[in-house]
């Protein structure tokens, strides 16, 4: 389906009122030629969210819709008993309101704004969730954080959850394309800042919002963005996609019983858009709604930490591995790196799995040490390991022009002379890398060992797998709650 905005976007003027004159001698003004008015984006997009339906959605849309929210949940199974969510649990579940819904991994119950919150601190906190590599949005984590915990509490078929799931996808990755990069250069943490809008029109969507309803809720998520970047290493990342969440599930909800807001939050002089970016790109939002999909550039990690570290890894894990390199032999690692790599990841002495999921120099030295880049090396005791304490310092990365975020050059030079190199252009997980779904199956099953049983572990992930036929959504969550 081809959505038409031309019934919305009218020939704007803008008229300029001129001064009196004061008297024959008075010079008359300069005239400023008139700024070109945006389109009402936040209308458009409103508009767009409530047209859309499960059928109206490619099949290879929904395919990925599928894939996001069998990620999505194996990273809140696996991350549910991180320490970052057991003091959230126990900080907010004295002030909770009514149980209303439970929590991936855990027997605990909370009312669903809270819920909303904890889910996405739990699938967040591993840094494993999905990736938007156009903005570095994790998409699914505000968004399905919200309406899993709405769907506990009112019965939504697969099919709805699905549209929903896709609609809060979309919304808030295009607004995101449309302030990035200068937004994140200046220091937001992009998640934090577009979830509440994916939040917000999936929520609606699932609650049958107006459309004014629907503009509102958009209006109110923009008046919640949340995340500085100057979090990342701390539990406080992980905060700001489960604030995301809530945030958006709130907005819905007040508009829902005709709580106001502008019409234009998004793109008007003093809205979201302009207050916290230099730059607005208004058809990164509205062009091709319907028929261009930012779902189908949803990635998912093979490695749990952030995205710009992946090529080094990959090519740390081909070098040992195929050409059988041991650590204790290495005498240096180059790396030619864009900048972006040394900004996001160069804590070069990290103490704690949390830093080091920002450091290309555990990166590096924990692929060429152990061959892998899960959450076990990305843990305290990785980031403390003797070998690979002594192996970072051999580290050494170098911003190389003509080198993109998503490469890496390595090199590895042995005691005896020897060099091993490897260029990785496309890491795996990327988007013309791609994980299978067999390693996606494979990356849930590791995630959830030690939190579920393993047969439990199976159904959730088959009730995943088939959740376009799926009554109510809640049974997933209710199957992957523990002690289910």
């Amino acid at each position: 389906m081809t959505f038409n905005r031309r019934s919305l976007i009218g020939a704007a003027s803008l008229a300029l009122a001129a001064p009196a004159v004061q008297g024959a001698q008075a010079a008359e003004p300069a005239k400023t030629p008139a700024a070109k008015a945006p389109p009402p984006v936040t209308k458009i997009l409103a508009q767009w969210i409530l047209a859309s339906s499960y059928d109206t959605l490619p099949k290879n849309v929904r395919r990925e819709g599928v894939r996001s929210f069998l990620n999505w949940v194996g990273v809140a199974i696996g991350g549910s008993h991180h320490e970052t969510v057991d003091v959230a649990v126990s900080a907010l579940q004295p002030f909770s309101g009514p149980p209303q819904a439970g929590l991936f991994g855990r027997s605990e119950r909370f009312d669903i704004m809270n819920a909303a919150f904890l889910s996405g601190v739990a699938s967040h906190i591993f840094d494993f969730d999905d990736t938007h590599l156009k903005t570095i949005i994790h998409p699914a984590g505000p968004v399905a954080s919200a309406i899993l915990a709405y769907a506990q509490m009112k019965p939504v078929s697969g099919r709805d959850f699905l549209d929903a799931l896709v609609v809060g996808i979309e919304t808030e990755c295009r607004i995101g394309n449309a302030v990035y990069p200068n937004h994140y250069d200046a220091g937001w943490h992009i998640t934090g800042t577009c979830g509440p809008f994916g939040a917000a029109a999936a929520v609606g969507k699932l609650m049958g919002l107006t459309e004014q309803q629907m503009v509102y809720a958009l209006g109110l998520a923009a008046s919640q963005p949340v995340g500085l970047r100057e979090s990342f290493g701390s539990m406080n990342k992980s905060f700001n996609p489960g604030r995301a969440a809530s945030n958006g599930l709130f907005a819905a909800i007040l508009a829902a019983k005709g709580f106001t807001s502008s019409d234009g939050m998004i793109e008007a002089k003093r809205g979201w858009a302009n207050t916290i970016s230099t730059k607005q790109d208004w058809s990164e939002i509205t062009d091709g709604l319907g028929t261009r999909y930012e779902a189908l550039l949803n990635t998912y990690k093979p490695f749990a930490c952030g995205i710009v570290m992946h090529p080094t890894i990959d090519a740390g894990v081909q070098i040992r591995d195929q050409d059988h390199v041991r650590p204790e032999d290495i005498a240096r690692v180059d790396l030619k790196v864009h900048p972006l790599v040394l900004e996001l990841t160069g804590k070069t002495a990290p103490k704690t799995g949390l830093e080091g999921k920002f450091s290309i120099y555990h990166a590096a030295a924990i692929a060429l040490v152990e061959g892998a880049g899960g959450e076990k090396q990305f843990s305290d005791r990785a980031v403390n390991d003797p070998r690979v304490v002594a192996l970072r310092q051999k580290v050494v990365p170098v911003i190389t022009p003509g080198i993109d975020a998503a490469q890496v050059d390595m090199t590895v030079t042995l005691t005896d002379g020897r060099n091993f190199h490897r260029r990785i252009e496309h890491a795996i997980g990327s988007v013309e890398t791609p994980m299978s779904d067999a390693q996606l199956e494979a990356k849930f099953t590791d995630l959830a060992a030690g939190v579920l049983p393993e047969a439990q572990a199976r159904r959730v992930m088959q009730m995943c797998w088939s959740l376009p036929e799926l009554k109510d959504v809640g049974e997933v969550a209710r199957a992957g709650v523990q002690g289910a």
